[in-house]
């Protein structure tokens, strides 16, 4: 299906599904509730040039926006109709999100590919995804079984957060990283099993969209590692000046060396 079709058909089912949930109701709150979501693009990606733009080019806005209304229907107990709606979801936009997630305000899922959410699953308010983020669980176990994100958490691409667990407000969750243990509030999160590695010191309040200064635990290790061995070096050179030659010797092979993996892990020798 093109993109015009796939447009009119979102904006057909979502134009019709909020004018049926607001029969009798406060239509001006859900009219609230859409523009944050709306504002939630164009505060968080600089690509979003204009209102025509986001309304009509963004998979992640569209999929919150009909996820609103087959949570709506979800939460009235109407068989069929929510699955079949957020199936509807899933074709036009490639996100699936059940109709059971309880997802807050200012929800905004970038690119959006990929993107899976499971039903029990909690998001607070102004919590960003990044494409092939799942938020799902470990097995066939009942109740609670699908993570809760408090307010201004991000999670970067192909990250996967498994299982009933707690991610605490203003928590960065790095891209590629599997997280399956509670986080605690101000943390940032890389590896695989997810631990956290910084803590406290976060902006509060908004997204963080800075991808490009993670911390990097196995490389500060290697670097805490090779300073201690230099001073080392240096402690024997000093207690043994008839050995001082063969020692710089052995150091100059052992910085090319280094050179050569610290080049390797960088990307520079890939």
């Amino acid at each position: 299906m093109g993109l015009v079709k796939k447009t009119a058909v979102f904006l057909a089912a979502a134009s019709g599904g909020y004018l049926w949930l607001n029969r009798g109701g406060d239509l001006n709150r859900t009219l609230g509730s859409v523009k944050r979501d709306v504002s939630a693009v164009q505060e968080r990606d600089p690509a979003a040039s204009s209102m025509i733009e986001t309304l009509t080019c963004y998979s992640g806005l569209h999929a919150i926006l009909l996820h609103r209304m087959a949570h709506f229907l979800y939460e009235e107990r109407l068989p069929f109709v929510p699955r079949f709606v957020s199936q509807v979801n899933r074709f036009l936009t490639g996100i699936e999100i059940h109709p059971g997630a309880d997802i807050g305000e200012g929800f905004f899922i970038d690119h959006g590919s990929g993107v899976v959410i499971g039903e029990t699953t909690e998001v607070g308010n102004n919590v960003t995804l990044y494409q092939g983020v799942t938020l799902g669980g470990t097995g066939k176990e009942t109740g609670k079984r699908h993570p809760t994100l408090e307010d201004n958490v991000t999670v970067g691409a192909g990250a996967k957060v498994l299982g009933s667990v707690t991610i605490g407000e203003n928590t960065k969750i790095g891209a590629g990283s599997i997280v399956i243990h509670d986080v605690p509030p101000n943390s940032t999160v890389v590896g695989n099993p997810g631990r956290p590695v910084r803590e406290r010191g976060r902006k509060v309040g908004a997204a963080d969209l800075d991808w490009t200064h993670l911390p990097d635990p196995v490389a500060d290790a290697m670097q805490s590692l090779v300073r201690r061995v230099i001073e080392l070096e240096n402690e024997f050179k000093t207690a043994f000046p008839e050995k001082r030659e063969e020692i710089e010797k052995a150091q100059e092979k052992g910085e090319r060396e280094l050179d050569r993996v610290f080049d390797y892990y960088r990307g520079t020798g890939i």
